[in-house]
């Protein structure tokens, strides 16, 4: 698997965990008061927004990502939906080192 197709599915995983942390386990938290579900995914939401940082810091290096791309690949993940939209660009950019 290439590294930035490994960079794709940690994007996902970490997009995804983001929503689950706003979209249930906050609403879980506050509504129904089980504070534990935060302590859960927010663990495994920080351990793959870690992991996405590492692989991003690693890519711009080896693939000489510029800084306007990489700001905009950090960007993505503090947004809700943010890195299931700026896949399309790291699908392009897969597509070109193949």
């Amino acid at each position: 698997m290439s590294p930035i197709r490994r960079f794709r599915l940690t994007a996902l995983a970490e997009g995804s965990s983001f929503l689950l942390l706003l979209c249930i386990a906050m609403p879980m938290k506050y509504l129904m008061g089980m504070p534990r579900v935060v302590t859960v995914v927010g663990a495994i939401h920080g351990i793959l927004f870690l992991l996405y940082v590492a692989q991003l810091a690693k890519l711009r290096t080896t693939h000489q990502w510029d800084d306007k791309f990489s700001f905009y690949a950090f960007l993505a993940s503090l947004l809700p939906f943010g890195p299931f939209i700026f896949d399309k660009h790291l699908r392009e950019k897969e597509v070109a080192t193949n």
